[in-house]
């Protein structure tokens, strides 16, 4: 298993103005939520452990 570590979202700066949208006039903590909910919907779609903990590892980097 690899992951996708390489640009692969269409319009990648119109997905970056809706993310910045889904924040606007949101607090800190509000933010931080939206984000924590936001990682947990993605990280349940994926579904699989490998691909979960290959993404974490990633990130750590």
């Amino acid at each position: 298993m690899t992951l996708t570590l390489t640009p692969n979202i269409p319009d990648p700066d119109g997905f970056y103005d809706m993310l910045l949208a889904a924040h606007e006039g949101l607090s800190k903590e509000d933010s931080d939520a939206l984000n924590a909910r936001l990682i947990l919907i993605l990280a349940n779609h994926i579904g699989d452990r490998d691909v979960l903990r290959a993404a974490l590892a990633a990130a750590a980097e």
